[in-house]
């Protein structure tokens, strides 16, 4: 029985010794066995975890070590695998089914914690590409699952500065051709978009998607983007694809959550659908891009926190860009709208997907979005009321003789009680209204 580091943990303290740093950045280390059964395994007193193949925790580490296995198709997409896991299968079968050479290196269990120096097991050229700065598929192979055109498209925004093999390129264009990309499934969809959109540079991802025309498949309502012109005086790059990209990468730049970088994603998705006869302005598109984040957060079941943070941003960015111009009266409304004074936490993230919005324009990249600070203000001195007093007061006898303009004598108490609480925000955010900042 042999064991090896394989993967990740490899790859990147190869990229770590390069770079002249001694701490890799892979977290996560993983561990082949060749040569051994389910049975020898389990009587070292290592646990079996594995559903679809024989995978095994470490009884101190807990690490997961996974017999070497090979794999055959036998169905469309992510699940049409059959594995088969036997002594007999070796070190360079196991290798051969993984996604991409820089992957697919190892070294022996004895060296793991001196990759630098171990003698490499590298039999399909791995080090050459990790060098060259090259994402390549292993083997044909890889045209089996279509996740791993996810999975490159995501490693080429964690590795910005590496290139997509023409070879491969080509590759995955085929699998988009015959309906790989129609067969993957919900879950991996979201996972692997949510890991792209969490890397270094997130529009290497969409772009890599997009040429080898898997985003059409997997995000149309993004893919169209592309080409749609916007007003020149507004957005200087003027192509709306171009300027989503920019948005994201200033989301990555910003160190922003999940649910933020999801919202950037989704915020223009509207533009895509104007009418050229009225391009390119594009009025109305807020609307239009809520209404397609439903489908695109239903298709892949985009968790909650994202998908009520993108509505939210798809809605009321205008606004938000515009808040200079609003009165107190329309500020509450607009944190009425957003749901800011039960959620000023969310409210935060949105006016952080805004800025991103702002500064994701052809040279608007390092210019401040005094808007943040200034709703931020707003927000703090309509919170600052006193609510209880003012629904106290409300709830006096009202007759026709104390009601103030806009009140009818016989409204419901709790009706009374929002619209005098709202009054005394509308007060409060005048009273204390910051200086405007210049609209966006």
């Amino acid at each position: 029985m042999n064991i090896y580091l394989v993967g990740g943990a490899v790859r990147d303290a190869l990229m770590a010794q390069a770079a002249g740093t001694s701490v890799a950045s892979h977290v996560d280390r993983d561990w082949v066995v060749v040569g051994a059964t389910p049975e020898q395994m389990a009587q070292q007193g290592y646990l079996p975890v594995g559903r679809d193949f024989p995978v095994f925790l470490h009884p101190q580490t807990r690490e997961e070590y996974a017999l070497a296995r090979t794999e055959r198709k036998t169905a469309p997409g992510y699940h049409g695998f059959a594995f088969h896991a036997a002594p007999g299968v070796t070190l360079e079968d196991d290798l051969a089914r993984r996604d991409l050479t820089i992957n697919a290196m190892a070294v022996a269990a004895s060296q793991a914690d001196q990759v630098a120096s171990a003698q490499l097991i590298d039999p399909y050229g791995g080090q050459r590409d990790l060098a060259d700065g090259v994402l390549r598929h292993v083997t044909a192979a890889f045209a089996e699952d279509p996740v791993r055109i996810l999975r490159l498209a995501r490693f080429a925004a964690r590795f910005p500065g590496f290139s997509v093999a023409p070879e491969t390129m080509a590759l995955m264009r085929d699998m988009v051709a015959q309906g790989e990309v129609d067969h993957l499934v919900p879950e991996r969809v979201w996972q692997e978009l949510a890991r792209g959109l969490m890397e270094s540079r997130p529009s290497r991802m969409f772009e890599v998607l997009r040429a080898c025309g898997a985003l059409q498949r997997i995000l149309p309502e993004v893919d169209r983007l592309w080409g749609v012109p916007q007003r020149a005086e507004y957005h200087p790059e003027v192509d709306t694809g171009v300027h989503l990209m920019m948005v994201l990468d200033m989301s990555a730049r910003l160190g922003t959550t999940l649910p933020v970088r999801f919202a950037c994603l989704c915020h223009d998705l509207g533009k895509g659908t104007t009418p050229a006869d009225v391009l390119p302005r594009h009025i109305g598109h807020e609307e239009r891009s809520a209404r397609l984040l439903r489908g695109v957060c239903e298709r892949w079941r985009v968790p909650r926190e994202s998908r009520e943070l993108a509505d939210v941003v798809a809605r009321e960015h205008g606004n938000i860009h515009r808040s200079a111009t609003l009165n107190a009266a329309a500020l509450v409304r607009l944190l009425e709208r957003c749901d800011a004074l039960r959620r000023p936490e969310r409210f935060a993230e949105a006016l952080l997907a805004c800025e991103c919005d702002a500064r994701g324009r052809l040279g608007f990249e390092d210019n401040a979005y005094p808007q943040r600070p200034h709703l931020l203000a707003v927000l703090q001195a309509a919170s600052a009321i006193d609510t209880a007093a003012v629904a106290a007061t409300a709830a006096q006898p009202h007759t026709a003789a104390t009601a103030t303009e806009g009140d009818a004598p016989d409204r419901h108490l709790g009706e009374r009680i929002a619209r005098a609480v709202h009054r005394a925000r509308v007060d409060a955010v005048q009273a204390a209204m910051p200086p405007a900042p210049a609209a966006h």
